[in-house]
């Protein structure tokens, strides 16, 4: 059975594979196994329940619907892809760079966040709960338990807030803790600049959004 793999924005053939019993994750694998350039792909509505995609380059992929239950996704670049309404639930999302993605009402209970980039994504609609920051910061509690500021600061970043069950996380550039030892580092880092200041009003706003929205209930 053959199986083609077209980009998204021209229809173009990016890579087809042959095989007897062949399948949509037999051929990825061995797509990503030759390096083959898969920017752009056509995945919607893809059946990739358990895929083996570690370290897959699928910028800017249409994966809108698609059912990535259980996948192994750590590293992989998801730069600006499209997961709307995506099944993630139970994903290794490690290391995962989702900066950008739009993941619009998107499952991902109990997927596995740790160290990946969110930054810019669109996580509206999207089910965090039970996503996983790694042993030391828990798992994701509330309705709302992704809380982005920005941009922000120096570097026209953003400052992301997480909430979970171990406390509240803030993320700024390679900075990841709590609430508390981001207030060291930015006096350390800005002193009593404008950059301080407009970080002192965002923990603020952060620190309502926990109160409004970091409920279990």
């Amino acid at each position: 059975m053959k199986i083609e793999i077209k980009s998204r924005w021209s229809g173009e053939v990016l890579f087809a594979y042959e095989c007897e019993q062949n399948d949509l994750k037999k051929t990825l694998k061995v797509a990503f196994d030759n390096k083959v350039n898969l920017r752009g792909a056509d995945l919607r509505d893809a059946d990739l329940r358990d895929a083996d995609l570690r370290d897959a380059d699928l910028y800017g992929a249409d994966l809108y619907g698609a059912d990535l239950y259980g996948a192994d996704l750590y590293g992989a670049d998801l730069r600006d892809a499209d997961l709307r309404g995506a099944n993630l639930r139970d994903a290794d999302l490690r290391d995962a760079d989702l900066y950008g993605a739009d993941l619009y009402g998107a499952d991902l209970y109990g997927a596995d966040l740790r160290d990946a980039d969110l930054r810019g994504a669109n996580l509206r609609g999207a089910d965090l709960h039970g996503a996983n920051l790694g042993e030391e910061y828990g798992e994701l509690i509330g309705d709302r338990p992704v809380f982005t500021v920005g941009p922000i600061g120096s570097r026209n970043d953003v400052l992301m807030c997480f909430i979970a069950d171990k406390g509240v996380w803030l993320r700024a550039g390679c900075f990841f803790g709590s609430i508390e030892q981001f207030q060291v580092k930015m006096v350390a880092t800005h002193g009593d600049n404008k950059h301080a200041e407009e970080y002192k009003h965002a923990l603020e706003l952060i620190r309502a959004h926990v109160k409004l929205w970091g409920s279990r209930e």
